[in-house]
């Protein structure tokens, strides 16, 4: 019994594979192109682990693919690898239809290929696990119900575009050749190993640092929070319980307003790490908003928590505490993320600058 996992050196990825093995001894063959998000050091607890067998490549080379498919024979895919930065598919659309529509399909059809020659009892058992995200759906008004897994998809950014594809895609190959697949749709992931671009763990590097921090607008955008930890939980128990060709919505039931988690990581580490030059929150600074910025995401868990019995374990309030204890206790990891030293482990083992 195998699993192969794409795209598991990244944040929300290398959480899961760490989680997987850390409750199972079932093996996890982790796909991954180590792009700039990409860090083997997320993984480096797993240091000759015989159950995680790392292999640096492409979801859109389908000859690798259909190779690891037929070597490892996996009695589950979970796709994780995706372009994901809002503000990068603003700048650089083409990179997110290539891995996020393209590579979706090349997967697709090399699971599909391999499922087909499954002995029958194996292939009822097996599943394709497509992680997305509720950005597909759109922007909510303030008073609006939450997403609900039948909520039509109204993306605004190249990003949940290319997502929102990719989700259509799974559900045709569910349709239309009987590929057993899960979605979930998962709201904004934090916690530890998440590169610091996204809005969390930027706002602690950059505190730490004595740098303004970044609010888009009037920082009034609401997102609903969801630890990874939790997150992993909620894939582990669709992927063991889900029924094939259904979407999940997976929440935190923590909708706030960016400023209000600006505000909150200022205190803890006022609290943590105080700074002798004053608060943290001198350094608030408001910038321009970007183009397209959804006003506001909620997702409607309670499909997951009738169906299958999950419900997310963290609060905020001991996610994030979690969460900043985490990056202050990890400044080499920080400072090796920053300064891009972390990527001198693929110039050593492959001879090459990514």
């Amino acid at each position: 019994m195998t699993i192969l996992v794409t795209g598991g050196a990244g944040f929300i990825g290398s959480n899961f594979v760490l989680d997987w093995l850390r409750g199972s001894d079932e093996p996890v063959v982790n796909l991954d192109a180590l792009t700039y998000a990409g860090n083997l050091e997320n993984l480096a607890s797993l240091d000759g682990d015989a159950r995680h067998v790392f292999v640096r490549g492409d979801i859109g080379d389908r000859a690798l693919v259909d190779t690891l498919l037929a070597e490892h024979r996996p009695r589950a895919v979970v796709h994780f690898a995706a372009e994901s930065h809002v503000d990068r598919s603003i700048h650089g659309p083409g990179e997110f239809i290539r891995t996020n529509v393209n590579g979706t399909y090349t997967l697709l059809e090399a699971a599909r290929g391999f499922w087909s020659t499954l002995p029958e009892a194996v292939r009822a058992q097996f599943r394709f696990h497509h992680v997305s995200t509720d950005e597909v759906y759109g922007s909510l008004a303030p008073d609006a119900p939450a997403f609900t897994e039948t909520h039509p998809f109204e993306p605004n950014s190249p990003y949940s575009a290319s997502k929102a594809a990719s989700d259509h895609l799974v559900r045709a190959w569910h349709h239309t050749y009987g590929l057993p697949v899960l979605t979930t749709n998962c709201s904004n992931n934090y916690g530890p190993f998440h590169f610091p671009e996204k809005l969390i763990p930027l706002l602690i590097v950059n505190a730490l640092a004595g740098k303004p921090l970044p609010v888009y607008g009037d920082g009034r955008q609401v997102r609903d929070w969801l630890y990874v930890g939790d997150h992993c939980s909620a894939i582990r128990t669709v992927l063991e319980r889900g029924r094939p060709g259904e979407t999940y919505n997976v929440g935190g039931w923590n909708e706030k307003p960016n400023i209000e988690i600006v505000h909150t990581v200022c205190a803890l580490l006022d609290e943590l790490r105080p700074d002798p030059a004053g608060p943290h929150a001198r350094l608030i600074t408001h910038v321009k908003d970007r183009p397209g910025h959804d006003r506001r995401y909620a997702i409607d868990a309670r499909k997951i928590e009738r169906e299958l019995g999950w419900r997310p374990a963290e609060t905020f309030e001991t996610g994030i505490r979690k969460t900043v204890a985490w990056y202050l206790d990890h400044a080499d990891w920080v400072a090796r993320v920053q300064s891009g030293a972390y990527r001198d482990w693929l110039q050593r083992h492959y001879g090459e600058t990514a």
